[in-house]
């Protein structure tokens, strides 16, 4: 069910009040990050690959002090945090564009690069947001079946990319499946490119695939190539999906192209102010990924437990073929309370999950439990 707009005000100035009464203690901050689950009729959120963690300790002081600043606009907190995001990328502020979460870089690359008679290609299924603004920008969309694997079909996306193709998406780790197409392969893709087609790279959720020796970066490990785009956002691993930051990494060139459809000042002056905090705390991103591995090897462990298989995740979320329709089955979990992903087509009968807390899965398993038993 769709929140309304007076429920969401609602529940927005409600969250506003506690956090702006709470003592700022770390227990009562620790008691904020949990409020959500400690509310009876609230709903286990396994549904839109968010950190279920929530921002760190420092990060929640760092947005309680930094409100006070709400009247003010960002205009000089801005270049900060893009020469502080240059630095982390040693690369110079003219190759950074940041924006109001990744998917405003979506929508910048489209309406810069795309337009009626240029064509988009991208796998399938993958991230909908890029397909969405390449349609409104009046592009052809092309979508190419990931492979057997689940991998990027690299070969079929060439098959169908020419001289009027202007954009090609990457998600890696893709989203909805979690899977990687590794790194080697995707430099060769992206060497077979007519000079006039630009890749956008989503590493959205980067930190969590960094164990597996297929994925490298193009960020940490770049290319010179003038036609790539690098986007991260803050929304994963730094649990700040609700205030909306994102960031592109391209050669000037290309930046330049971007930014003058960027919308001004699309970046609160709270947010730039909590990612400062949220870069600084190394600690909190590795704690994050290490719970994230634990509940992701426990995912699978119960999933072989009752002989499903799921496709093998580099990513906070996992997708399961649950042998019924998604919709269905969806629709099953939401009556018990808990929320997983929509259907992405082709895949039928999988439903995407995202990793949440262990309590929060043993509950989706037992609501899981409950329809196999009334099979």
């Amino acid at each position: 069910m769709l929140l309304s707009r007076r429920r969401f005000v609602h529940m927005a100035g409600g969250v506003a009040t506690a956090f702006t009464t709470l003592p700022l203690t770390a227990e009562a901050l620790r008691s904020f990050q949990t409020v959500a689950l400690a509310t009876a009729d609230a709903p286990v959120r396994l549904d839109s690959n968010e950190n279920p963690y929530g921002p760190s300790l420092k990060v929640l002081e760092s947005m309680r002090n930094s409100v006070s600043m709400s009247n003010r606009y960002p205009f000089h907190e801005y270049p900060v945090l893009v020469q502080r995001l240059a630095a982390m990328h040693d690369v110079q502020p003219d190759r950074v564009l940041v924006g109001c979460g990744s998917s405003e870089i979506l929508r910048v690359a489209a309406v810069a690069l795309l337009g009626p008679g240029k064509k988009f290609v991208q796998p399938s299924p993958t991230f909908e947001t890029a397909e969405h603004f390449a349609s409104l920008a009046g592009a052809e969309v092309i979508s190419v079946p990931l492979d057997p694997h689940f991998a990027h079909d690299l070969e079929g996306m060439l098959s169908h990319i020419d001289a009027a193709t202007r954009l090609v998406y990457i998600c890696n780790p893709n989203n909805p499946t979690g899977s990687l197409t590794p790194r080697d392969a995707l430099e060769n893709f992206i060497a077979k490119l007519p000079s006039s087609t630009t890749v956008l790279i989503d590493e959205a959720y980067h930190h969590y695939a960094l164990q597996n020796p297929g994925y490298v970066s193009f960020l940490d490990h770049p290319i010179a190539d003038d036609r790539v785009i690098v986007c991260r956002t803050f929304s994963k691993v730094y649990g700040l999906a609700g205030m909306r930051l994102g960031y592109a990494v391209a050669l000037p060139k290309l930046i330049a192209q971007l930014r003058p459809h960027i919308t001004p000042i699309s970046v609160n002056a709270v947010v730039i102010r909590c990612a400062h905090v949220a870069l600084d705390d190394t600690e909190n991103v590795q704690d994050c990924v290490r719970k994230n591995d634990a509940v992701r090897q426990e995912f699978f462990a119960q999933a072989a437990a009752r002989s499903l298989k799921p496709i093998n995740s580099f990513a906070n979320f996992v997708m399961m073929d649950v042998h019924r329709p998604t919709k269905q089955v969806a629709e099953y979990f939401r009556k018990n309370n808990v929320w997983v992903g929509r259907d992405f087509p082709p895949f039928e009968t999988s439903v995407r999950v995202t990793l949440g807390r262990p309590e929060e899965m043993k509950e989706f398993w037992r609501v899981y439990d409950l329809q196999a038993q009334s099979t």
